[in-house]
């Protein structure tokens, strides 16, 4: 007698959803993610055009705008986000590993040192505004305070972030938070020396 309830192969919500995301489905963490990491990343590219050209319309302006920024400042917050990056893939690896707790000791270290960028940010812009230094001073002021302030909400957002994931701790969602701060880390890479050190 044949069975009247033949079993049907099962298909697994990863299986059935990785068909829809394409080649973004081979990618760690949430397809969703990546498609944000891509439109920030397309935000920022217009930023730094809008940086660029302006530099080359008003040569003297940027240079001597340039010349009042605090590099020492934006040195050390360069090595704080680098480092707090290397915080979190060593947290990523401590998941992988099955090591929870020393996966949040990694996420808590990278949350302070986003803090810590953050309070030397805000360092820096203090110092500006005790300048008379502000938004509407030149071309290059109005798109530093953009630029850096967009950011720097980007880096309040992945504490919030890093939060999350560290209570909520499961593999893709790590790799969520990991992929958002690193895009974090390298708009910084290419902002500090545009911004900063570039003549």
């Amino acid at each position: 007698m044949q069975n009247a309830n033949p079993t049907t192969p099962t298909i697994s919500p990863t299986d059935s959803s990785a068909g829809g995301w394409g080649v973004l489905s081979q990618l760690p963490g949430n397809p969703m993610m990546w498609i944000l990491i891509w439109s920030e990343l397309v935000v920022f590219g217009v930023f730094f055009i809008s940086f660029a050209v302006a530099h080359i319309l008003q040569p003297d302006v940027f240079v001597q705008s340039q010349d009042s920024l605090n590099r020492t400042l934006a040195g050390i917050n360069t090595m704080v986000l680098i480092t707090s990056g290397f915080c979190v893939a060593l947290a990523v690896t401590a998941q992988q590993k099955a090591q929870r707790s020393l996966m949040r000791r990694w996420l808590g270290a990278a949350t302070l040192l986003g803090c810590i960028f953050l309070a030397v940010k805000f360092l820096e812009y203090g110092e500006k505004f005790d300048q008379g230094i502000g938004l509407e001073t030149n071309n290059f002021y109005t798109l530093y305070f953009l630029i850096t302030g967009f950011h720097a909400f980007h880096v309040v957002f992945g504490i919030i972030i890093l939060i999350i994931v560290g209570w909520k701790d499961s593999t893709e969602n790590l790799e969520i938070g990991a992929t958002f701060w690193h895009m974090i880390d390298l708009i910084w890479i290419i902002l500090f020396p545009l911004i900063y050190l570039l003549r």
